[in-house]
């Protein structure tokens, strides 16, 4: 039997619990405590510290390329396009201003995309810049792209003829971010439980039973999933397939030339500069369907071409030795919307963000917190 004192701290049933200990997550039940100081609000989380997506992207602060911004112009028109960058550029400056650009490690160092010379889609994006950025510019006040081809030699980038830049995007350090918000959210007096594993929810008129892994239950009043890639496993009727990304990072190299963010490829590969290395990214195309998991793990075709990219294009001619190698399992929906939606009285959802949830994550959790007070 439990003492007066568990029952009463550590037993008392929850307000609201929080399947998911990402940046979605965290930030909802941030967000609903604000609101109701009262409430008991519990985030758990199946690893022993946050593990999915939100700790192990490539770290970057971005709202889109000009490649990506104009195919979903084509596809989806001006209104979609400019309300889906809106959001991410609304996101990001909310989330520098909530938990500071040094607690997470934000460099305004720029954006890039960059193009082969004399590419399909090269070609496109030069005869449509200036039209791309007259409708951008009511969401920024300002011209967002500018062409700097200057900079590829500068960058020491290799097949390369063209270069697009923005000084509104760049690195940022994913860990720092999520150690400071998870100790805001401790601050705030949110309960985080780590090694916790929901394996099923059981609703009833009063309340949701929440399954562990473990085999121990626990009721609560309102549960929102934020798990996002894993949402399957729990939900498996939810539209949202899981998409691993992989990633390596190379020990430092002597005189590294790139700074900030590049995107290649109409964005399927994505490096930056960290620590005096190169972390590098991205090759899903390479294989759409082994990496639709979510199983976590690296394989050696897609590690083999993002190497190729570092000895041909990113530093030609440098040795390098890759020191860590990684994925993390994005959460993929029918579009490129998160879903956001109460599924039923008492459960919410907040998933689907699409390799987007460091920009538009905090956004995410805002109208997934306005949903569990309706």
């Amino acid at each position: 039997m439990h003492s007066i004192w568990e029952a009463e701290q550590f037993h008392a049933r929850p307000d609201l619990v929080v399947i998911g200990g990402g940046i979605v997550g965290l930030f909802t039940a941030l967000f609903h405590k604000r609101k109701h100081p009262g409430h008991r609000v519990l985030v758990v989380e199946r690893g022993a510290f946050p593990s999915g997506a939100s700790v192990k992207n490539a770290g970057f602060a971005c709202f889109g390329s000009p490649s990506e911004l104009l195919a979903d112009l084509d596809k989806e028109g001006a209104e979609a396009m400019l309300a889906r960058v809106e959001e991410r550029w609304r996101g990001l400056l909310e989330l520098r201003s909530e938990l500071g650009d040094t607690a997470i490690g934000f460099e305004a160092t720029g954006g890039h995309e960059i193009y082969p010379t004399h590419t399909d889609v090269y070609t496109e994006v030069a005869d449509r810049f200036n039209a791309l950025n007259d409708t951008l510019r009511p969401i920024f006040g300002e011209q967002v792209f500018r062409w700097d081809d200057r900079a590829i030699a500068r960058f020491g980038l290799a097949g390369v003829g063209h270069l697009v830049r923005t000084d509104l995007e760049g690195p940022l350090d994913t860990g720092k971010l999520m150690f400071s918000l998870v100790r805001k959210v401790i601050a705030e007096g949110i309960v985080f439980r780590p090694r916790t594993r929901v394996v099923s929810l059981m609703e009833s008129p009063s309340s949701v039973t929440l399954r562990m892994e473990d085999g121990l239950e626990m009721d609560t009043a309102m549960v929102a999933v934020c798990t996002n890639g894993y949402a399957h496993e729990l939900l498996p009727d939810l539209p949202v397939e899981p998409a691993r990304g992989q990633v390596l990072k190379t020990s430092p190299i002597p005189g590294l030339r790139i700074r900030g963010t590049f995107h290649y490829d109409e964005g399927f590969y994505y490096f930056r500069d960290h620590q005096g290395g190169v972390l590098l990214g991205g090759g899903r195309n390479l294989d759409i369907v082994g990496e639709t998991t979510a199983e976590e793990g690296t394989t050696v075709r897609i590690q083999d071409a993002l190497e190729e990219l570092l000895r041909t294009l990113i530093i030609p001619g440098q040795p390098f030795n890759i020191e860590r190698r990684w994925s993390g399992i994005m959460g993929m929906g029918p579009s490129k919307s998160p879903i956001i939606e109460r599924r039923s009285e008492r459960v919410v959802v907040a998933v689907g963000l699409g390799g987007m949830g460091v920009a538009i994550g905090i956004r995410v959790a805002r109208r997934a917190s306005a949903l569990v007070d309706q």
